[in-house]
């Protein structure tokens, strides 16, 4: 009873013991190393358009571009990230890993920074001369190291997080809940630190300063990582899930092809699956196309696996194949939550700053956001047991209800910042205060805490245990593609409405119509609310769906390494 039973162990390989290891007695350590990951990514995020543009002399238009460009890569590398984890290194090992690429790309900032080399001359007189290709280089160097430290740092720490707590242990079960909540909290408070301490800190004593600091916390970082070994459980690699996907793709197609009808599915009868460390998986009805990878044809081929899958293994697919309509209709808001640290931080940047004499550095702006994690105690402590007590619900609402209401606050966020910008226009003969912007930014933050903390929730209780790294970074790709196609926007919108220098977005905001561009997110924010509602009430989870009783009947486990066919109905 002391031991888990999720199949963790402990640093010296034996089965993790729950007097010892886990919970909240390893989670603060797993918490500071994405806290100062957070802290060193939002410095650099917040503030990079502004140095691209007084630093390295690009266009308004092209530093956002390049920013958003640069965000998306760090995020849909995750993917790289999670795959590593699954298949040979282990979520830990991969954490500590990409912290030190994320290190190094960290000091080359603060050097491109800090040496007059690496950086064109300053411009007094417009047009300035841009950085050399030489000097791009350096920079967009250190940039990747820090997207490629990204990549392989986020999609691991949530679910290495969530591996210290036993599903199998009710009180731990909710002690995770409880965990998702307070890591999201502590990020964020970690990117808090970062836009408004290290960017004062940039305004103030340079940028040099302003990246050293971080660069200086992640390498602690790496320390404290290290510090809590003896208290981590670990979850060994399973193998690539991509791998086992494909196998189940090609052994489906190909018995469809071979006009395989009624016949029987194949299962291991050992005591887990064979995808090791892995638990077995019960047989659904849905996706019903894909059990024909289980059937086996020969009995000589059943240890191929291009041929014959088992069924925990196409179990596993499908629960994959689910959650992609729940990932696909929630981007929508993470295209608009990339105005935060371009477009958004534009228009601070030519408002009135000062407040009692203190001028707030623009690139601190986004704070008016992150005030938001009031509403995450607030939550947690107040909202959920009221909730729990009219839904019955564990947590007061689903992970899928509390994505909805994010995506609905998200629609308010742009409409908001259309019509501040609309009076923006309107009154440019005096310069309005930066504190007008506070309900987009506050919404969009609002709307961050409901839709992010669920999906965080959502992937990781529909992903099985050899997915878990792979969901984690399904959701943080999403934030990723939303950047490119932010990106991918802002040059199609430039285009269509005149071209560049001519249309809706121009170097000078005076000149641009970033209204329009606010009302056309508003509109796309309108369109997948819609369609994420009606994804979300289709959607049925792995705990709903009930086991197809006459398709498969799982058998006691036996001591042997035996194998065992399971009848199945007709396709």
């Amino acid at each position: 009873m002391e031991l888990v039973s999720n199949g963790c162990v402990n640093v010296h390989g034996r089965i993790a013991d729950k007097r010892t290891t886990g919970g909240w007695k390893a989670s603060p350590f797993i918490i500071v190393n994405e806290v100062a990951e957070r802290l060193a990514f939002f410095a650099i995020a917040v503030n990079m358009v502004a140095y691209l543009v007084s630093e390295m002399h690009q266009s308004l238009p092209d530093a956002a571009t390049h920013v958003t460009d640069w965000v998306g890569a760090a995020y849909v590398l995750t993917l790289l990230g999670a795959f590593l984890a699954d298949a040979y290194l282990g979520r830990f090992t991969t954490i500590l890993l990409f912290s030190a690429v994320y290190a190094v790309g960290m000091i080359m900032l603060t050097l491109s920074a800090s040496l007059d080399t690496l950086r064109p001359l300053k411009c007094t007189v417009w047009p300035c001369k841009v950085a050399s290709q030489g000097q791009t280089a350096f920079l967009y160097g250190a940039l990747a190291l820090i997207a490629l430290g990204t990549g392989g740092i986020k999609p691991c720490v949530s679910s290495f997080g969530g591996d210290q707590f036993d599903e199998g242990d009710e009180k731990e079960v909710q002690m995770k809940f409880g965990f998702f909540n307070w890591f999201f909290l502590a990020i964020n408070m970690g990117a808090i630190l970062g836009i408004t301490l290290l960017v004062y800190i940039q305004d103030v004593a340079g940028f040099g300063w302003g990246f050293g600091i971080p660069a200086a916390a992640t390498i602690c970082s790496i320390l404290i990582l290290l510090a809590g070994v003896k208290y981590y459980r670990f979850k060994k690699p399973l193998g690539s899930p991509f791998t086992r996907f494909l196998q189940v793709i090609v052994a489906s197609l190909r018995n469809h092809l071979n006009g395989v009808k009624e016949t029987r599915l194949y299962e291991v009868q050992t005591t887990h699956s064979d995808i090791p460390g892995a638990r077995k998986l019960p047989h659904t009805a849905q996706y019903r196309f894909f059990d024909k990878a289980a059937v086996m044809t020969n009995a000589e081929e059943k240890s191929n696996r291009w041929r014959t899958c088992t069924v925990t293994q196409v179990e596993e697919f499908k629960s994959f194949i689910r959650v992609l309509p729940v990932w696909a209709s929630t981007i929508a808001l993470s295209v608009s939550y990339a105005q935060l640290s371009t477009f958004f931080l534009s228009q601070a940047r030519i408002m009135e700053r000062t407040l009692g004499g203190f001028k707030i550095p623009t690139g601190s702006v986004p704070v008016f956001s992150a005030i938001t994690l009031v509403l995450v105690p607030i939550y947690e402590k107040l909202a959920v047991p009221f909730l729990r007590s009219l839904t019955g619900h564990q947590r007061g609402i689903t992970s899928l209800q509390r994505m909805g209401v994010g995506l609905l606050v998200s629609i308010f966020a742009m409409a908001s910042a259309a019509l501040v910008e609309n009076k923006r226009r309107a009154q440019e003969s005096v310069r309005m205060s930066v504190f007008w912007l506070l309900p987009q930014f506050f919404l969009m933050g609002a709307a961050e805490v409901f839709t992010y903390v669920g999906q965080l929730e959502f992937f990781y209780d529909e992903a099985t245990d050899g997915t878990r790294s792979i969901s984690s970074a399904m959701f943080l790709c999403e934030i990723g593609i939303g950047s490119w196609l932010s990106s991918a926007l802002v040059k199609i919108i430039e285009g269509a409405s005149g071209g560049q220098g001519k249309g809706w977005l121009r170097n000078h905001l005076a000149e641009s119509r970033l209204d329009y561009f606010y009302w056309v997110l508003t509109a796309i924010n309108v369109v997948n609310f819609l369609v994420y509602l009606a994804v979300a009430y289709c959607h049925r989870g792995k705990g709903a769906l009930v086991m197809d009783e006459a398709m498969v009947e799982f058998t006691q486990p036996d001591t042997g390494n035996h194998q065992r066919e399971l009848p199945s109905t007709v396709f």
